[in-house]
């Protein structure tokens, strides 16, 4: 029988001690998941290692770790797959998720990070009116819409190691971020302007993803939190047009503007663009301050080269620009604007490709908008 070392984080606050690692081999099968090996040292060898688990069937997330410097559930990650990834071929790092501190262990505090950010979304339906007489039955494809961020199992894999929340921890977080949109995107929901102001308008709100696509690579479920995001931006700019106060909306409409006119990101025009559009725009008392901050970043710029004098004067145009510009007019000319969930399988997904699903309510878009700019007819952007 195979013989897997493990490398497990050891770290109890009342001690006083700094955190170190403790090896362990096990023998085992290589198609066991890393749990049992954790379960099976502490079980033979140390019976003070601390681990959460519970279902070990990748359903109640509780068991989630680093494994090998990566999150995941260590019930779902197989042996064999774990030493595959070591750094040395031979030994399985085990170590707590981050961003959340250690209460001993591989146990980590959820209710201090995770969950204040879950309550932040008010993680429940809120009713319009008295309840319906009758049961209320949602249309199959509202509810097609948030299959994906109800998939979520709160495993905190995405929030451990959100680039977005190491630099900013006030970041409402992908895992939130998935589960607000299964409330905006239900049409029984009341509340759902209300829920985009907020996150829009919140400094550590939706604007603050930085699109890194870690939370995508991880999550042990397929949520993709950081579509859920996109989702949100989209609503709220699309949807509802909130100009929120942290030029969230200026900044996608000038994102999009720019591709639509050159082809290619006009880095110089992107960021005074995103404080104020057109001159007038720019001449705002709080369209004055932002740029006058943003020096220092400009400056930075300069100095690396990835802004230089000539590209400011003139920004080339993408050659075959105008293919761009027919995509963004078949764009334009829709009248609803088109999301597909591609996390749907089997009948559904068949169902979707005669009929994609449309975000909820299938509010229009607005065309001027860098939210109107979501799919084509082969797919999502």
């Amino acid at each position: 029988m195979p013989n897997y070392t493990l490398n497990i984080r050891r770290f109890s606050p009342e001690s006083g001690e700094p955190a170190y690692f403790e090896t362990f081999d096990v023998e085992m099968e290589g198609h066991r998941p890393v749990l049992d090996a954790i379960l099976e040292a502490r079980a033979a060898q140390d019976g003070s290692i601390a681990i959460r688990c519970s279902c070990q069937a990748a359903i109640c997330g509780s068991c989630g770790v680093r494994i090998n410097g990566n999150p995941a559930l260590a019930c779902n990650t197989l042996l064999r797959d774990a030493v595959a990834t070591a750094d040395d071929g031979v030994t399985i790092d085990i170590e707590p998720m981050g961003n959340m501190p250690v209460i001993k262990d591989l146990i980590v505090d959820m209710d201090a990070v995770h969950w204040k950010k879950v309550d932040r979304v008010v993680p429940w339906l809120v009713p319009a009116g008295d309840p319906p007489e009758r049961e209320y039955v949602v249309p199959h494809e509202a509810m097609v819409d948030v299959t994906q961020s109800m998939a979520c199992i709160h495993c905190g894999v995405c929030v451990s190691d959100c680039l977005s929340m190491e630099a900013d921890p006030e970041f409402i977080g992908p895992a939130a971020s998935a589960k607000a949109y299964r409330f905006v995107g239900d049409p029984r929901d009341a509340a759902t302007k209300d829920r985009l102001v907020h996150l829009a308008n919140d400094p550590s709100g939706i604007y603050d993803c930085t699109h890194c696509f870690k939370c995508v690579e991880v999550c042990p479920k397929g949520v993709a939190p950081m579509n859920q995001i996109m989702r949100l931006r989209r609503r709220a700019t699309g949807d509802y047009g909130i100009k929120d106060h942290n030029n969230g909306y200026r900044h996608e409409k000038a994102f999009v503007s720019i591709i639509e006119k050159w082809g290619t990101l006009h880095e110089a025009k992107l960021l005074p663009d995103s404080y104020g559009e057109g001159i007038i725009g720019k001449l705002n008392p709080d369209a004055q301050k932002n740029l006058i901050g943003s020096l220092p970043t400009a400056l930075r710029g300069l100095a690396s080269g990835k802004v230089t004098l000539p590209k400011v004067l003139h920004h080339h145009k993408l050659e075959g620009q105008q293919q761009v510009k027919d995509i963004y007019e078949k764009v334009h000319a829709r009248e609803e604007r088109i999301e597909l969930n591609l996390y749907i399988v089997g009948d559904d997904a068949d169902m979707l490709e005669d009929e994609p699903v449309a975000a909820a309510a299938a509010a229009p878009a607005d065309a001027s908008s860098a939210s109107a700019v979501t799919s084509t007819e082969e797919g999502v952007s």
